[in-house]
């Protein structure tokens, strides 16, 4: 199960996924025709001019150009396919984002908030970054248990106990391999970006420090929560920090300590009066002209950390 081949005959409508009728268990999305044998969901939607935001504001694919010279046509599909990566107990469900005509050969793990990957405010963050060039990878970091707004906040400490380090950082690292894997298949040996909100904004921290540029060539951590900063200074690429300054759950000066002990380059940006996930969840006008500039910033700092350094 690849990146770059997606088998047209399998594609269906982006918001209305359901499995192959012809065979469900049996899909072609690989490099090099790979055969992946498992129950997945493949789609395809095109990245229209007019497509609305959760607030209501139209987003034109001529705002996410990373070149002027793309146009909205070279921007226009973006497939997705759900599929399982890892063997036997170590195996977990993802979705994949891949830009179709633009495709720049470029991985992009995104790791989500506490809602988890099947979120709709995550899915369509990740597909803008596809509609983008990228190949996005977004995991399932809760094994089918996210957190859930109709559950009792009283409940929220014993929920994410469960969600043990170990076991979420082996499934991380086996989304990372599973993509690098599927690169160096075909030859290319890009280093890959790491992206999270909230609980995956913090693991971007613990993944680089453990990465130690292994895997990946830069970062960015939008709102991170639980940052461990002791192993900020492992980290061996640069880090991108975006967040509000009136967010309790990511204060500002734990980011800036974090941003020098990392140093290489990295970067914190801060936008005035914005709380807690603001860039993939913005609930009114303001943030969501906060939420553009955001992903303009994390678009240009993706684009000149991973793929104007090896064109």
């Amino acid at each position: 199960m690849g990146l770059f081949s997606l088998s047209t005959s399998a594609s269906l409508s982006f918001c209305n996924l359901s499995p192959n009728p012809r065979n469900p268990t049996l899909h072609h999305f690989g490099f090099l025709s790979t055969t992946f044998a498992s129950p997945l969901r493949t789609s395809s939607r095109a990245c229209s001019i007019g497509r609305r935001r959760l607030v209501g504001r139209r987003v034109s694919c001529s705002l996410l150009k990373v070149e002027e010279d793309i146009n909205d046509e070279a921007c226009e599909l973006v497939s997705g396919i759900e599929l399982s990566v890892g063997e036997g107990e170590d195996s977990i469900n993802a979705h994949l984002f891949k830009a179709v005509k633009n495709n720049n050969g470029t991985g992009i793990l995104l790791l989500s908030d506490i809602f988890g990957f099947e979120d709709s405010s995550t899915r369509e963050f990740a597909y803008r970054v596809a509609c983008n060039g990228y190949n996005v990878l977004l995991p399932d970091l809760f094994r089918g248990d996210p957190w859930t707004k109709d559950r009792p906040k009283i409940l929220f400490d014993e929920w994410i106990v469960k969600q043990e380090p170990q076991r979420v950082a082996k499934d991380i690292a086996t989304s990372a391999k599973w993509m690098v894997d599927e690169f160096l298949a075909v030859g290319i040996s890009k280093k890959l970006g790491l992206v999270g909100f909230c609980f995956g904004g913090g693991k971007v921290i613990d993944v680089l420090a453990r990465d130690q540029g292994a895997y990946f060539g830069i970062g960015v951590s939008f709102y991170g929560t639980r940052m461990d900063l002791t192993v900020a200074s492992d980290i061996k690429v640069p880090v991108l920090f975006i967040s509000g300054d009136n967010d309790p759950l990511c204060p500002v000066n734990v980011l800036e300590n974090i941003e020098k002990s990392i140093g290489r380059g990295s970067r914190l940006v801060t936008f005035k009066g914005r709380g807690h996930g603001f860039a993939h969840r913005p609930q009114s006008a303001e943030e969501d002209e906060d939420a553009e500039k955001a992903f303009t910033i994390m678009r240009n700092w993706l684009n000149d950390g991973l793929v104007a350094l090896t064109e």
